[in-house]
């Protein structure tokens, strides 16, 4: 923003490359117009964000952002129903303590210990490295 003058124009690809939220893009937009600059935005059609029609965008941007909060708020009581029921979110427990002991000088890979407990490289990695540091 330190380099952008009066009459210059700004060219977003989307919306979110201005701020986190539509307040944060609502902001900016608005300061920029207050330089002077019009801000155009690709994804919208190439609209001018600080005309008219980009502040009706702003409204629509607004609307977007409440959906999306609402989304984050069902998601998180939905997860917090899931533990109160008593469930186990996340990897299997038996998966994740199963290979308690590798051979390490018997000069096996990695992909092979990983093979033969039925896991991911990086999980006989983390043990390999947590016997290291022990």
């Amino acid at each position: 923003m330190n380099r952008l003058e009066q009459d210059n124009v700004l060219i977003v690809t989307k919306l979110d490359r201005l701020g986190r939220d539509a307040i944060d893009v609502s902001s900016t937009v608005a300061k920029l117009a207050e330089l002077g600059v019009r801000v155009h935005c690709l994804a919208l059609g190439g609209v001018d964000l600080t005309s008219a029609a980009g502040r009706m965008t702003g409204v629509i941007n607004h609307v977007a952002q409440f959906e999306r909060d609402l989304l984050i708020e069902r998601t998180h009581a939905g997860l917090a129903r899931v533990k109160a029921d008593g469930s186990v979110l996340g990897r299997p427990r038996e998966r994740r303590s199963r290979p308690c002991w590798l051979p390490w000088g018997a000069g096996d890979s990695v992909s092979e210990l990983a093979r033969h407990y039925g896991t991911s490289r990086q999980t006989i990695m983390r043990i390999r490295d947590a016997k290291a540091a022990a």
